[in-house]
């Protein structure tokens, strides 16, 4: 209820629902709620619990997620915000970056979307990383987003292609 996206939604006329709790109990809640507006697309942000098997369903590849990693590495649970950038720093890696996913019923399993990469400097704190790493998926997710608007996404099995928009 404290998440500044609920005031700036509010001022902007657009509505919301915050639910707290299990998402086993609030699943079914926001199912409806989805519904009741035609969701097209859930775009996650902060979101640190494993989504329903029930809305995923519901949704299927109508769910992304952003993760500040290069996944495969660097995902799962318990791998969020600073604990990634740390363990970046701690193997010793030069490249980071971001991730835009679909969602699938695991922690950061999903076929990718779309990745950028930052480099890792040799004096870098996790803070630094981070503020990099924020700097992209600011960029990164709303250009996913905008491609599954223009219907640039399609997906066969495992292999996701987002089509370049053309000038």
């Amino acid at each position: 209820p404290d998440a500044g996206v609920i005031s700036r939604a509010a001022s902007m006329g657009i509505p919301q629902t915050v639910l707290e709790g299990d998402a086993a109990q609030w699943a079914p809640r926001i199912l409806q709620e989805l519904r009741a507006v035609n969701a097209d697309l859930i775009a996650l942000a902060g979101f640190m619990k494993r989504v329903p098997s029930t809305l995923v369903q519901a949704f299927p590849d109508r769910i992304i997620n952003i993760h500040p990693s290069l996944l495969p590495e660097f995902g799962g649970q318990g791998m969020y915000g600073m604990n990634v950038h740390r363990a970046v720093l701690a193997a010793g890696k030069n490249i980071s970056g971001a991730t835009v996913h679909l969602v699938d019923e695991e922690y950061d399993t999903g076929p990718i979307l779309l990745q950028e990469s930052v480099p890792v400097l040799p004096e870098d704190k996790p803070e630094d990383l981070a503020a990099r790493v924020l700097s992209v998926e600011h960029r990164l997710y709303p250009a996913a987003i905008k491609a599954f608007t223009e219907g640039r996404i399609s997906r066969k099995g495992a292999i996701v292609t987002v089509e370049t928009k053309r000038p």
